[in-house]
């Protein structure tokens, strides 16, 4: 069994937190514009497209500390929950630019609650370093 000292979130789980923190954040702005804009204000287009440039580059931030957790840490699944979010975001990125608001608006929905249960995951238990098991 694990120590106390063992279990506790390490310096690299701390920096996964906070950057999946802003991501949040930045997402959950990008409804707010969107409705924004569909009221009439056209200008809040502008402020969607900037926050869809600011999400989609936190995401590749976290796709960076996502892999140093999987180093450092030897947990894998931060990593793939942040490939699933970031291949998601990235696809709805490109649909918005395109207009395929069929695709775009049901995408982001998606990929704001699919952040939202990311961001729940990694503040709800510990991030320690796992030990290798040799077979």
């Amino acid at each position: 069994m694990l120590t106390m000292a063992a279990q506790r979130t390490t310096a690299t789980g701390w920096t996964l937190r906070a950057v999946v923190s802003a991501h949040v954040v930045a997402i959950v702005g990008q409804p707010v514009f969107a409705g924004v804009y569909l009221t009439g204000d056209f200008d809040s287009l502008r402020w969607h497209a900037i926050g869809a440039d600011v999400v989609t580059s936190m995401g590749y931030v976290q796709v960076i500390v996502a892999i140093v957790v999987w180093i450092r840490l030897r947990q894998i699944w931060p990593f793939a929950a942040t490939m699933t979010v970031v291949a998601a975001e990235t696809v709805q990125y490109f649909a918005g630019l395109d207009g395929a608001l069929w695709l775009h608006i049901p995408l982001g929905v998606m990929t704001v609650a699919a952040l939202v249960v990311l961001f729940i995951a990694v503040w709800r238990r510990p991030l320690p370093r796992r030990e290798v098991h040799h077979a």
